[in-house]
């Protein structure tokens, strides 16, 4: 028969032995249910309950953290507006917080979180909705130049700094440019010559990277 452990998240873990025989309300039973086992399969039962009670927990915590990204996900959506400094590649940017860690390495792998929206502020895309954050080799070409630049820092931009945040505006020739992207069987995400608005945050060095 199957017995289950269920947690105040609604997870539950399952438990299953043979030899156990669940009671319901028998004039036997001093409390209003109760599991009758051969006591020598004490020690299984409890054993493979310990087991559901971790890996239900294991679980909830892991819905926890994504909780926690998908609110910071909102609220980079919902962050006031700042002034945007342009240089002359045509990228804008502005630091909502300017960071307290190290800047980026050229060509090595970092870890961001972002949400990229379009002009007329629609998201199309965000790490905190999938809840980790992206790791991306920065400098070398690997994405698109407004992110290079935002970033990385030059020609009039300074560098991110780990757990900075910034906000950066892209125009099409340090985007996609005229063609659209993210194609798949016909449907594109973005089209072609669109400006886009990036919500980054610098989590951190990827811990990868030689050393």
């Amino acid at each position: 028969m199957a017995l289950s452990c269920s947690l105040s998240s609604g997870l539950s873990a399952p438990y299953r032995s043979p030899s156990c025989v669940w009671k319901s309300n028998l004039e036997r039973c001093k409390a209003p249910n109760k599991i009758l086992c051969s006591a020598h399969n004490d020690k299984n039962r409890f054993v493979g309950i310990g087991v559901g009670f971790v890996a239900a927990w294991m679980v909830g915590l892991t819905a926890l953290n994504a909780d926690a990204t998908r609110i910071e996900y909102y609220a980079t959506v919902g962050d006031p507006p700042c002034e945007l400094n342009y240089v002359k590649s045509g990228l804008g940017y502005c630091d909502i917080a300017e960071g307290f860690g190290d800047e980026a390495p050229l060509g090595e792998l970092i870890n961001i979180h972002y949400t990229a929206r379009f002009a007329d502020g629609i998201v199309f895309d965000s790490s905190y909705k999938r809840g980790r954050p992206l790791t991306m080799r920065i400098g070398v070409g690997k994405v698109i130049r407004g992110l290079d630049q935002g970033i990385l820092g030059g020609e009039g931009v300074p560098p991110m700094r780990i757990g900075g945040k910034r906000k950066l505006m892209i125009p099409p020739l340090l985007a996609y440019g005229p063609e659209p992207a993210g194609c798949f069987s016909g449907d594109c995400n973005i089209p072609g010559n669109a400006t886009l608005l990036y919500d980054i945050k610098f989590v951190g060095l990827y811990s990868g990277n030689a050393k």
